[in-house]
């Protein structure tokens, strides 16, 4: 009978041939995943024999994870920001990236008493989510338009026990219909931002699985942006600010966009990789 050592040495020249990047953590996670335990809890059971339907659910997997299909979306979980939240195919992956965002607005209002944010492109509800947890008075409206990532959103609130301070709504931020509430401290968005032309040259797990309408406006990549900033100025309360995570190519674009709308004190954060990843703008 297979060992879990037996079953991860196999599993990792599996995934390997099959083209699977870090093919060793993701056959650990998936085991991990079956067995429910920590991925390093494994390496105190490698003699534990596997039970025949372990095996059968392990090979299913493998062979999901080896038509590319996110490993996140087969465990239907990934960490962010230290939390857990759970995803399906209805919202984006949170990405280490997005990490830089939400600690930016944390950096900036941790030592504030109060403070109410708007999120625009909630998805999964991971920058809701981590902002409610770690900044304990602040109010939070967070908008999607789809109904389907609403409510994962909402689970995830429950999960790490935020839906108190979290209202989530159904909203298009294209569209000419305003929001009831207008008096926000911050708007915080990472909004679609793939060009529709970066888009058809995306890895087949983006392209497949990963929903389009979170990933691209199906132009060039700046038409939320273009929204946001008009509009902020109607949802801002003077010295408000505005967030945005920002793709590789966009900096001097938005950064243009903000200028025009008349923000100031713009302000450009770079990832670990020295890529422009977060802009703000302050509404004087």
């Amino acid at each position: 009978m297979l060992t879990v050592l037996d079953s991860i040495n196999l599993s990792t020249e599996y995934l390997k041939k099959k083209g699977i990047d870090s093919p060793r953590i993701n056959a650990e996670l998936l085991l991990a995943h079956i067995l429910k335990c920590k991925r390093l809890q494994l390496y105190l059971s490698y003699d534990r024999p596997l039970k025949e339907n372990e095996v059968i659910l392990y090979r299913e997997l493998l062979k999901r994870r080896c038509n590319f299909e996110p490993l996140q979306y087969i465990t239907g979980s990934v960490e962010f920001y230290g939390l857990e939240f759970r995803v399906t195919p209805a919202v984006l992956i949170p990405r280490p990236e997005t990490e830089l965002l939400v600690e930016t607005v944390i950096n900036e209002y941790r030592e504030k008493k109060f403070v109410k944010i708007l999120d625009i492109g909630t998805g999964s509800g991971n920058i809701s989510v981590t902002l409610a947890k770690l900044l304990p008075e602040a109010l939070i409206v967070a908008i999607d338009i789809s109904e389907d990532a609403l409510i994962i959103a909402r689970e995830n609130a429950e999960h790490n026990n935020t839906s108190d301070r979290i209202q989530f709504l159904k909203h298009d931020i294209l569209a000419n219909t305003p929001l009831a509430d207008n008096n926000f401290d911050v708007i915080v968005s990472n909004p679609p931002y793939v060009t529709i032309n970066d888009y058809a040259n995306l890895d087949n797990e983006l392209k497949n699985y990963e929903p389009t309408i979170a990933l691209t406006d199906q132009a060039d990549g700046l038409s939320f942006y273009r929204a946001i900033t008009s509009k902020a100025v109607n949802y801002l309360k003077n010295n408000g600010k505005l967030f945005f995570e920002i793709g590789h190519c966009h900096s001097l674009q938005v950064e243009e966009l903000l200028s025009s709308n008349n923000f100031k004190n713009i302000r450009i954060i770079k990832d670990y990789q020295n890529i422009d990843r977060v802009m703000i703008g302050e509404m004087l």
